[in-house]
């Protein structure tokens, strides 16, 4: 079983930067990755970046590529999603995930990931 846990949401105008961070706990096999994922209302949730814990490799959804970008502290166990250059459509619900995709190009689907935290809210506004 592994936790997770989410903080670094807020409120930020357009144009700003936020950092969201999410530490994991229990055990992950050498396969697994972690993302993030967001979710606005009405809306499905949206794979937006990814890193394999074992080798750092990373993908990111082309909707933040060059504005997003995942990290991780393996000392910590706490992966990061630096976040800058906010528009308004950036506001949502932000989640970290933990699983073991079976496919690269599966990464960022929401069904690669068995564990779930309980989410950040980013809202984006002047």
């Amino acid at each position: 079983q592994v936790q997770l846990v989410e903080s670094g949401g807020g409120s930020v105008q357009p144009g700003g930067s936020l950092r969201l961070s999410c530490t994991a706990s229990g055990y992950m096999s050498s396969s697994a990755a972690m993302a993030w994922f967001r979710q606005a209302p009405g809306k499905e949730r949206e794979g937006l970046a990814s890193i394999f814990i074992a080798s750092g490799y990373t993908g990111y959804a082309d909707s933040v590529k060059g504005r997003f970008s995942i990290s991780q502290d393996n000392a910590k166990n706490t992966v990061y999603l630096q976040m800058n250059n906010l528009r308004p459509e950036d506001t949502a619900m932000y989640y970290c995930a933990a699983g073991s995709p079976r496919y690269l190009w599966s990464r960022l689907s929401p069904r690669e990931y068995a564990y779930w935290g309980q989410g950040t809210q980013v809202t984006v506004s002047s």
